[in-house]
């Protein structure tokens, strides 16, 4: 079978029931269209109040990984993401240890959007344990992947078309609030910033934006299930990460004209920073809209999970596929034509760590600290593929295309990972040893069997 051609039709394939339509909301909902709520306080503090230039910095960075990923996505239109394009373009031990290093972003954001909507819950209703509340969303989304994707899909378009409802609210609200008050900075400062632009500061906020973005890759993993083929799914990539991208540059463009507190306040008071969306919300609408955007996030954090555990059964599947993990997790569920053992085996990993995570009062700081290596490692891996795959494509090959933006992304990518926390460093540097032991003790074995 050639690299790009897709599976055989049979048990150890998955349904072709995706629309274009379908693919974006996946995107979209993994990545939440308010993802900036978090950590506008902290990119205001650092890009010295160009906030809005940051995000825009952040999706044309973003861009070199979408663009790989379209190109790849047309190589090998299969389950398994950046694992099966590592593989194709690499080989098969890079594919292992890209699908491995994926893996763990897979796992643990799930994991962490459950816990954001458990925390959320329980601050709406006291009375349930959080840990509750955060398992019961695992139960419920874990339900709508195992009915099929079709219907996973259609209840996510749903809660996205609340998210976008809520937004288009905060939208109005906060222009309606610069009509009557005015804005509490200059209608140049989010792009400016406070005391001239500089370049260093957005640039130094660019590395925790990026991470807002984390998630658009996910639409790749259902190449297989896309009823378009794979230029539909490089189509969905692409149109996914223009559209958030868009939507993070308007809100927080907005939420920066009505802050209360200026970018220097804000440097000043780390503890500040977390709550500083919600801050100016309170500030320019009232609780109401602090609590209709908190009930948004809860609802769709839940649904970003879903999203993140449908892609993460993808790739367990691809793997076991492939014979890189246990064969049970490859089996297709006839009535619904899902993957539905490895959707089990994510979602038992993720309830865990989400469940663990909630009855301890750091469990969001630990799990958060370590979630992005792994994306980013495997993104790495992506760009390489791009470049491996094409140069033995002579006749097919393109220097820009090629060569030059997957070089760019791989740039981007290794910043950002010399950027992050030292503990998710470590965390990620951990996990690939055990990967590369996992896939040394496989050569062993096919060598000696």
């Amino acid at each position: 079978m050639s690299a790009s051609a897709p599976p055989p039709a049979g048990d150890g394939s998955l349904r072709r029931a995706l629309s274009f339509r379908d693919l974006v909301v996946y995107g979209l909902l993994f990545i939440a269209p308010m993802a900036p709520v978090g950590v506008f306080g902290t990119l205001d503090a650092r890009s010295h109040g160009a906030v809005a230039p940051v995000y825009a910095v952040a999706t044309c960075a973003m861009a070199f990984t979408a663009c790989s990923y379209a190109q790849m996505v047309r190589v090998a239109p299969r389950a398994g993401s950046v694992y099966t394009y590592a593989r194709v373009g690499l080989g098969e031990a890079a594919g292992f240890v890209a699908g491995w290093m994926a893996m763990l972003d897979y796992l643990l954001i799930p994991a962490v959007a459950y816990l954001f909507s458990g925390i959320a819950l329980h601050a709406l209703v006291p009375a349930v344990a959080q840990w509750v509340w955060t398992a019961a969303a695992v139960v419920v989304t874990t339900a709508l992947n195992l009915a099929g994707v079709r219907t996973a899909a259609l209840a996510g378009f749903w809660v996205l078309v609340l998210e976008l409802a809520v937004l288009a609210v905060f939208v109005v609200a906060a222009v309606v609030a610069l009509a009557h008050d005015g804005a509490r900075r200059g209608w140049l400062t989010p792009l400016a910033g406070e005391g001239g632009f500089s370049a260093a500061a957005v640039l130094g906020g660019v590395s925790v934006a990026v991470l807002s973005f984390l998630g658009f890759d996910a639409i790749a993993a259902f190449a297989e299930e896309s009823a378009g083929g794979s230029e539909r799914v490089a189509r969905a990539v692409v149109t996914c990460l223009v559209v958030a991208g868009v939507l993070f540059v308007v809100q927080t463009y907005l939420v920066a004209l009505l802050a209360p507190m200026s970018a220097a306040e804000l440097a000043a008071a780390p503890g500040r920073q977390g709550a500083a969306f919600y801050d100016t919300v309170d500030a320019a609408s009232g609780l109401w809209l602090h609590h209709v955007v908190a009930a948004s996030k809860a609802v769709g954090a839940a649904f970003a999970a879903l999203a993140g555990q449908a892609a993460a059964g993808r790739l367990l599947f691809a793997m076991a596929r492939d014979r890189r993990l246990p064969g049970l997790l490859a089996k297709v569920d006839r009535g619904s034509g899902t993957p539905r053992a490895a959707l089990l085996g994510a979602a038992a990993v993720t309830l865990v760590a989400a469940v663990w995570a909630a009855r301890r009062d750091d469990g969001l700081e630990r799990l958060v600290s370590v979630v992005d290596v792994g994306a980013l490692t495997a993104f790495a891996l992506l760009h390489l593929s791009v470049i491996g795959w094409f140069r033995r494509q002579r006749g097919a090959l393109r220097p820009v295309v090629h060569v030059v933006v997957p070089l760019a992304g791989l740039a981007v990518v290794a910043a950002v990972i010399a950027t992050a926390a030292g503990a998710a460093q470590a965390v990620g540097a951990l996990w690939l040893a055990a990967g590369l032991g996992v896939l040394g003790a496989q050569a062993v074995r096919r060598t000696t069997g």
